[in-house]
């Protein structure tokens, strides 16, 4: 672990992006089709935040945050002892968060998303604005984020929709394969979170975004479905 510039990394120069070349350069364009859910980005914010029910003392996990927009958002709209941890495994992104969107509250990390360095129900919130649609294994990133939950906890993740047309999801599946990205379904996001044992499943989509947010129960039988993770 070490401190750079702003924000503590936990992969070491050695780690291999899980974001390739040609991502890191569609990244803006592709949060900008999918990852807005086709509103202004305060109202993205307002509602992001809305849905995480933020309002005290919370802690907040947001994953794949890129420049770190909706972290220092977020951190704002906290109180107390809350903190939100905006977390990418992109150099770049980290500097550009640290530069951009450093506040009070507010804590940058360069870690794994596919592997969280926290334990079990460690956050009130967890969230995916920007990242789900770039990376080969989307679904290990969802279980993590649904591993390191609280009971009672909120989690909402904005990404692809591929909508309903054939021809249409066509289209927007060759042109994303183009950018390596991937187009969700209707349902595979829905129905994850319901058989991790979340409530409270909704599913708002427009144009060819979705927006998804779940709880989990306060008394939670479903801790062990993943698996143990213990860390120090």
């Amino acid at each position: 672990m070490r401190y750079c510039d702003g924000y503590t990394d936990l992969l070491g120069p050695s780690f291999p992006s899980r974001r390739l070349g040609h991502q890191l350069v569609w990244r803006p364009i592709m949060a900008s089709a999918f990852g807005r859910h086709g509103m202004p980005v305060p109202a993205e914010r307002e509602k992001a935040a809305a849905a995480l029910h933020l309002n005290g003392g919370q802690r907040v996990l947001d994953v794949g945050c890129g420049r770190g927009d909706f972290t220092s958002f977020f951190a704002d709209r906290l109180g107390g002892n809350g903190f939100v941890i905006g977390l990418d495994d992109s150099v770049p992104m980290m500097q550009r968060a640290t530069r951009d969107n450093s506040c009070a509250r507010a804590v940058y990390m360069r870690a794994d998303a596919f592997s969280l360095p926290f334990n079990n129900g460690a956050f009130d919130a967890v969230c995916c604005f920007a990242a789900l649609h770039l990376v080969p294994e989307p679904i290990a990133i969802l279980r993590e984020m649904v591993r390191v939950l609280s009971a009672g906890g909120r989690i909402a993740v904005t990404t692809s929709y591929g909508r309903e047309s054939r021809l249409v999801r066509k289209a927007l599946e060759l042109g994303a394969a183009i950018c390596g990205v991937r187009v969700f379904d209707r349902t595979t996001i829905p129905a994850f979170f319901a058989a991790a044992g979340l409530v409270e499943i909704d599913q708002q989509l427009r144009g060819i975004s979705q927006f998804v947010t779940a709880r989990r129960p306060e008394q939670d039988t479903e801790r062990g479905r993943f698996g143990p993770r213990l860390t120090g």
